[in-house]
């Protein structure tokens, strides 16, 4: 064993740390995704526009929806990673992530106006989950981002201002998402957990 094995920190395999990490990189491709933008589009004005009290309502009501669909897209991408480590145990692999999906939503509580959409999301994982594993999975590049849609519908720049932009918008969301699946690999022992995650589902 080298001086590198000694300084890589370990990999983990423990279905909590996933659930944070889940929580914490949906968290950044929000934050990174919106934030980075809008000071980029409000430019010299930046001062003006994050002080107004409208779009700064404006601009939580995007980091929190976008949020909540990263935490879908980020768990979506962690199956399609662990899912050829669980062959036979697929069902099992989803109705874990789901429980863990849930706890992601809801670790930092959202505000009273925005609970509604997180408990909307939770519900309807399950369905996405098995829509995806109906077919092969696909890596972070490629992997259909419920994100998308959202970011677009609720950017608190009005769409006329952003005329032309929109193949730079989703390359920043798509390569944050990227940016997270190598997380996950840096992080975690795919067998591992993946063996994790299927022995702890309930029947």
């Amino acid at each position: 064993m080298g001086l590198l094995d000694f300084l890589r920190p370990r990999r983990s395999a423990a279905p909590a740390t996933l659930a944070a990490f889940l929580h914490a990189q949906a968290a950044f491709v929000a934050q990174k995704t919106v934030i980075d933008y809008c000071r980029v589009k409000t430019g010299r004005r930046e001062g003006h526009y994050f002080g107004d009290a409208d779009f700064q309502a404006a601009l939580q009501h995007c980091r929190w929806q976008v949020f909540f669909a990263s935490v879908s897209d980020l768990a979506a991408m962690v199956e399609a990673h662990l899912r050829p480590h669980a062959t036979g145990g697929e069902a099992a692999l989803a109705r874990s992530l789901a429980r863990l999906h849930a706890e992601a939503l809801l670790a930092e509580p959202p505000p009273p106006d925005e609970l509604a959409t997180a408990r909307e999301r939770a519900e309807a994982w399950p369905c996405h989950v098995a829509a995806l594993q109906a077919a092969p999975p696909l890596p972070a590049n490629r992997l259909p981002l419920l994100a998308e849609p959202v970011l677009f519908a609720t950017l608190p720049i009005h769409a006329d201002q952003r005329v032309g932009e929109a193949p730079a918008i989703r390359g920043a969301l798509r390569f944050h998402v990227v940016s997270s699946q190598q997380e996950l690999e840096r992080r975690f022992d795919a067998p591992a957990l993946a063996g994790a995650l299927v022995g702890s589902s309930p029947a």
